[in-house]
């Protein structure tokens, strides 16, 4: 890396050189743009339901769901999108359109929100961590490899960040034991693996669409898919039938006749509300500008922040992330001080930085054995299992916890000033680490 730069606006030479944290003024980064926003003519069309009370929407009779299926499947270049009411609940029907339950194995990431886990276990299956690559965060091939057993019946692999896993060594490694592959692409809604979008590769793929994801409702999800079992199987599992005056999934083109039997009430209640469905389809259209942009602000900021030792920033040969958030590794070698007084030295500053995985999920309480936690409906499989994920030794996962920190990347309009300033941050604190190193032996 070259030499941190001394001048330039917003640096430590051309203002108050003292660390806020210390005393000083802070750098003051410009504050993000409103977000989620949507357009004027998404708030019409949701004035005009809202008018008319066209609320009741149980499949693609409705208008705006047809639309928002539609233009989700295109838009992913797959067979069928389903809409759902949340990213956990269209991971949730991934599992059940892949009938990946009755104690099967998943194995899948410990490094991510427990929204990728928690569906396995209320699904009746049990989840099995494999470590992920320390720079990324992401999961490791041959981690996966080495724990595949002989109840193994699918991988559910997490896009974090907005970052692509690797696609091509997971699918064939799903292909060559005869597993289903399931993406969750909550974080990362466009982003591509060898030029291809992430949704695509695996049996089915689960999305979050609440209103701090890239695609941003105010809450919402779908499953995309290409194999019609799996589509029509999450149906029946989380869909209205239909059958009174609104037409449900019963009724829609393509049910197959020896499922009918089975499209009864005995289902979960994941369908998507009109209003989201709306946003979706507005949301979408813009999607692409709204991601080239956060892409290109990245890029700025990342150029800016050359020569600042104290972080790395992670590199994707073989991929194009989107940015939900952008994933940051700190070098405590060079920095000679802790990530936490690190962070607080960025914080006060203005830099809304912060460690989004502090706890990876094998390590959670809840998934101990014998813990006193309120009983759940899969603490019992679990404790039958056998399973002790405490034990687990997975190095790369607890490198990436101790060195990875985060910045929410909702800067959806170029701006490279803004990212020019938000880098003098980072300057500052590394022109000053002598006395961030001062302050942290001061507090013994």
């Amino acid at each position: 890396m070259k030499a941190a730069r001394v001048s330039g606006p917003g640096s430590a030479a051309a203002t108050d050189q003292r660390l806020a944290l210390l005393g000083g003024t802070p750098v003051g980064v410009p504050s993000k743009p409103h977000y989620p926003r949507f357009t004027d003519q998404a708030r019409r069309d949701i004035d005009e339901v809202l008018r008319e009370g066209d609320m009741v929407g149980l499949g693609r009779a409705h208008p705006w769901i047809d639309a928002a299926e539609r233009a989700i499947a295109e838009w992913h270049e797959v067979a069928h999108c389903l809409t759902t009411s949340s990213g956990h609940a269209s991971l949730h029907a991934c599992l059940m359109g892949l009938q990946i339950t009755g104690g099967a194995e998943v194995i899948t990431t410990p490094y991510t929100w427990g929204a990728s886990t928690s569906p396995i276990l209320y699904n009746n299956a049990l989840p099995v961590f494999a470590d992920v690559d320390p720079e990324h965060g992401l999961l490791d091939a041959d981690s996966v490899r080495e724990a595949i057993g002989p109840r193994t019946e699918a991988i559910l692999v997490t896009h974090i960040y907005g970052q692509p896993a690797n696609m091509t060594a997971l699918s064939k490694l799903a292909s060559d034991h005869g597993l289903a592959l399931i993406e969750d692409g909550s974080q990362a809604h466009g982003a591509k693996h060898h030029g291809r979008r992430i949704g695509g590769f695996g049996d089915a793929a689960g999305f979050s669409c609440m209103g701090g994801k890239l695609l941003a409702t105010s809450e919402a999800g779908y499953l995309v898919t290409n194999r019609d079992d799996a589509y029509w199987n999450a149906v029946i599992s989380c869909q209205h039938a239909g059958g009174t005056e609104h037409a449900g999934r019963a009724d829609e083109e393509g049910f197959p006749s020896d499922l009918r039997p089975y499209m009864d009430s005995l289902h979960l209640t994941y369908r998507v509300s009109v209003l989201n469905a709306i946003l979706l389809v507005h949301q979408l259209a813009k999607l692409d500008e709204e991601n080239d942009n956060r892409i290109q602000n990245r890029a700025w900021f990342v150029e800016a922040i050359d020569g600042v030792a104290s972080v790395s920033a992670p590199e994707y040969p073989d991929g194009e992330p989107v940015y939900h958030m952008v994933s940051l590794n700190f070098v405590p070698g060079h920095a000679g001080i802790s990530k936490p007084t690190y962070l607080a030295a960025l914080q006060a500053e203005g830099v809304p930085a912060f460690s989004y995985i502090e706890t990876p999920l094998h390590r959670l309480e809840r998934l101990r054995p014998g813990t006193q936690a309120p009983r759940t409906m899969w603490a019992d499989r679990l404790a039958r299992s056998g399973m002790d994920y405490s034990s687990l030794e997975l190095p790369g996962c607890d490198a990436k916890v101790e060195r990875s920190f985060e910045m929410s990347w909702n800067w959806i309009d170029r701006d490279q000033a803004a990212m020019e300033r938000l880098a003098s941050a980072f300057i500052k604190v590394e022109e000053q680490l002598d006395a961030l190193r001062s302050y942290e032996r001061s507090l013994g």
